[in-house]
């Protein structure tokens, strides 16, 4: 019995570290990137680029995803507005039946955005290979995010520890049970990203440079 109330009191230990970890990863990232997130157009600076994050077209039931759909309104209204010049789609490519990037072009295409001026990036596998190539691989050293605020404040922290001057622009968010479960996986998302940057994660690819013109 006493072996068991001390295996309790461990237990207990490690969940409560567990949860101020969580919520210190979270209140962090907020802190950091609250005055370069934007909901207006109006407001936001422009930056030559805009990253675009991906996300499946369509969710495991074979429903539209509004994550992705928001996400591409958002860069759409960006362009449109003059906020940037160039829209970088940066997604999963990790095999020939799943390409969010070129989803993303097709689809912005038919939306009015020139062929011309989008980029593709096949190897934006996390947030972090996708803000870390923009500036390795594509040579950007200031970029406005697109996607959902919880991801862009995520995505802004990696751009500062980087050393990559970014802003944000929040997509429309999603509601209900389905945003709910996103926020709850962004939580652990951030306590990784720590992570990741504390022991120096890299992107799992790198490629040779393009140029953006």
């Amino acid at each position: 019995m006493k072996k068991w109330k001390r295996w309790q009191k461990w237990l207990l230990i490690a969940a409560g570290s567990g949860l101020i970890g969580i919520f210190l990863a979270d209140i962090l990232t907020q802190l950091s990137t609250k005055d370069r997130v934007y909901t207006a157009t109006a407001a936001i600076p422009h930056r030559k680029v805009g990253l675009l994050l991906g996300t499946s077209k369509r969710m495991a039931d074979g429903r539209r995803n509004l994550f992705y759909l928001y996400r591409l309104e958002a860069a759409v209204e960006l362009f449109k507005a003059g906020k940037i010049d160039v829209i970088l789609a940066s997604g999963d490519n990790s095999t020939k039946y799943y390409d969010e990037p070129s989803d993303m072009k097709a689809d912005l295409v038919k939306k009015g955005i020139p062929a011309n001026r989008i980029y593709l990036d096949y190897a934006g596998f996390r947030t972090l290979d996708s803000v870390v190539r923009s500036k390795v691989v594509f040579g950007q050293t200031a970029i406005t995010v697109i996607s959902q605020q919880f991801h862009n404040e995520r995505a802004i922290f990696i751009a500062q520890q980087k050393g990559i001057d970014a802003v944000a622009y929040n997509a429309k968010g999603i509601g209900g049970d389905a945003g709910l479960k996103v926020r709850l996986r962004e939580s652990l998302a951030r306590v990784k990203m720590l992570l990741d940057l504390i022991f120096g994660k890299r992107p799992k690819f790198y490629g040779p440079s393009v140029e953006i013109e």
